[in-house]
């Protein structure tokens, strides 16, 4: 059986020998595709592919429609929004994510934008501290327990919410739950999203939840760009001089944003939540071995088109 790893941006070294050592022990073929910038390659190299591991690359119905022979795509990462599930689901092939994998280097990303901002992007002037500021986090999966644990060292005071985690596990875990979305943004002078981006959560962080915000707020957003109401984002911004955002997926409207509010919005320039040498490794072979779970037993732990 033939494993493709296909990375426009690939692994480093180190996790591509790693995916190679564990798919070859296994008795499989590896076939890299890396830097591609035709998508036709794509659809050639997956053809005669038994499993496929991806980064941010989009799995379309056309890539699925190319692999005649795939049996189970792995995006290495927590997000899968990149894979057609319904284009997957179709055809029988298990769509897999790497949950946990990326989550140490997105927390520490969410602080150090915390960090940046209070400290007014480390230009000349006076800044503010994040001890004894009150940290709100959306949603408490294994991104936002970090998040927490790593804040609780600053002397953060936290507070989450999340509707599928029970208040006695936060609770256990010195956080504050709380009982809805609108609290939660009421209470907080920072807010760090984790929420995926679903039918239900696109754009549902928007002007009326954002004015709910102590004054001085900041929003810091390493989820996903398209839960943000981006419109009503930049109106608030505009009536509300002492909020700020931060974020590491580039808004469609960062050109109007960055001229209009200055040091109050800072994005990076592509996403880095998860591109640390650690977490890079971390993701890559976890990838292979869930394949390899999953051709040798059928382990479909972490499918994520059930």
């Amino acid at each position: 059986m033939k494993i493709l790893v296909a990375t426009d941006k690939p692994f480093a070294k180190a996790a591509t020998d790693g995916i190679r050592k564990i798919t070859e022990e296994a008795g499989y073929e590896l076939a890299l595709l890396e830097k591609y910038t035709d998508v036709n390659d794509l659809y050639a190299a997956v053809a005669d592919a038994d499993a496929m591991i991806v980064r941010s690359d989009k799995v379309t119905q056309a890539v699925v429609d190319a692999a005649k022979q795939l049996k189970i795509v792995v995006r290495a990462g927590a997000g899968y929004d990149n894979l057609d599930l319904a284009a997957c689901t179709a055809r029988g092939i298990v769509a897999m994510n790497t949950p946990g994998q990326n989550s140490n280097a997105v927390a520490e990303l969410a602080l150090g934008m915390m960090v940046f901002m209070a400290r007014n992007n480390f230009q000349p002037g006076t800044g503010s501290e994040l001890k004894g500021k009150k940290l709100g986090i959306h949603a408490y999966g294994n991104v936002g327990k970090l998040v927490a644990h790593i804040a609780k060292g600053f002397g953060m005071e936290i507070y989450a919410f999340d509707p599928f985690v029970p208040a006695d596990v936060m609770a256990n875990e010195g956080v504050k739950a709380v009982a809805s979305v609108e609290e939660l943004y009421s209470t907080c002078n920072y807010i760090s999203l984790h929420i995926p981006a679903t039918p239900e959560t696109k754009k549902s962080i928007n002007y009326d939840l954002l004015s709910k915000m102590p004054k001085g707020g900041c929003l810091v957003n390493t989820a996903r760009k398209e839960v943000i109401d981006e419109e009503g984002l930049a109106k608030l911004l505009e009536e509300r001089t002492d909020l700020k955002y931060v974020t590491d997926i580039m808004p469609d409207s960062h050109a109007v944003l960055a001229e209009k509010f200055g040091a109050r919005y800072f994005s990076t320039p592509k996403k880095m939540g998860a591109e640390t040498a650690e977490a890079n490794i971390n993701a890559g072979l976890a990838a292979a071995n869930q394949i390899v779970s999953f051709l040798k037993t059928g382990d479909k732990k972490f499918q994520v088109n059930k």
